[in-house]
This record gives C-alpha cells, sequence and structure tokens, in this order.
C-alpha cells in the first residue's frame, strides 16, 4: 500500500507498542511495562485523530508539530475525536517518557510507538528510516482526513490543518 487518501479504510493489523499511563508511574524516570496496541480494534467504530512525528524530543517534533496538538486539544476533542495518538518511530519507553515531559496525563493524547516503522512503512510515509511526518483522521474505520509532509515545516500534518479538516 503506498499512502492513505479519504475514503480508504483504516488497516487491519495495525498494532503499536504502549506504555500506558498511570499516576504510580507519573514521573519521567518510571517506565513502566510496554504493551501491544492494537490500533485497528482500539480505533475500530471511533473517531481518531493519529498524527506521527520523525522522533521524539527532536528539535522540529518537540517545538513545532506536538505543542499544536497540546495546544487545540479541547477543540479537537470538541470536534468529537474520541482518540488523539501520537506515533514516532522511536520505542515505547521514550515515547512515554515524551509524553511525560510534555505533561500530558491520561489518556489525552496517547504515544505510541511504530516498531520498525511498520506501519509508517506499509503506507510508504517515512522519512529516511524513521516515521514520516503526516496526519491521519479516521472516523468509524474509515480514513476522512490523510496528509504527509513533503518539506521541512509543520504545514498539512499540524494541529491546525487537522482541526479544519475535522
Amino acid at each position: 500500500m503506498t499512502g492513505l487518501k479519504a475514503g480508504d479504510k483504516f488497516p487491519d493489523g495495525v498494532v503499536f507498542s504502549y506504555i500506558p499511563w498511570a499516576p504510580e508511574s507519573a514521573e519521567i524516570t518510571s517506565c513502566g511495562v510496554p504493551i501491544n496496541y492494537d490500533a485497528s480494534k482500539e480505533f475500530a467504530g471511533k473517531k481518531v485523530v493519529l498524527f506521527a512525528v520523525p522522533g521524539a524530543f527532536t528539535p522540529g517534533c518537540s517545538v513545532k508539530h506536538l505543542p499544536g496538538f497540546i495546544q487545540h486539544l479541547k477543540a479537537i476533542k470538541a470536534k468529537g475525536v474520541d482518540i488523539v495518538a501520537c506515533i514516532a518511530y522511536n520505542d515505547a519507553f521514550v515515547m512515554s517518557a515524551w509524553g511525560k515531559a510534555n505533561k500530558i496525563e491520561g489518556d489525552d493524547i496517547l504515544f505510541l510507538s511504530d516498531p520498525g516503522t511498520s506501519f509508517s512503512r506499509s503506507i510508504g510515509w517515512l522519512k529516511g528510516e524513521r516515521t514520516g511526518r503526516y496526519a491521519i483522521v479516521i472516523d468509524k474505520g474509515l480514513v476522512t482526513y490523510a496528509e504527509v509532509e513533503t518539506g521541512g515545516d509543520v504545514t498539512v500534518s499540524g494541529a491546525e490543518a487537522v482541526l479544519a479538516s475535522l
């Protein structure tokens, strides 16, 4: 499969790695235990915003991409979005720590690892060997918005563009 577009069905068998947030492991130095997150199953019947970044803790991702989703989270959720999830090629420990470093608690934004970039690779949206920078909106299993960045800026994958698409 190359890319996703509006009208496509979200693929079956998409599994990410994830460390659920818990009060007892809220400190950045507390690791938690990674679990498989069956996105195909968890996203079914829900409205989901899935955005991808090339790497946690990197300047573009930490300064330009993630902050928009944090800032606009309430407005995104007000549009009926059930799940907001961020994926990157980093492992689940790094993704969990990135969420904690940005003071995200509970399941406000899920920080998921795309192990081996398998999902991003399956849709052809990579940045070198890393996860590409893109955003996908899924509504009850159907893709309603799917855009990948072709340059270095955050435009079509940013929170503002996603919010406008909802």
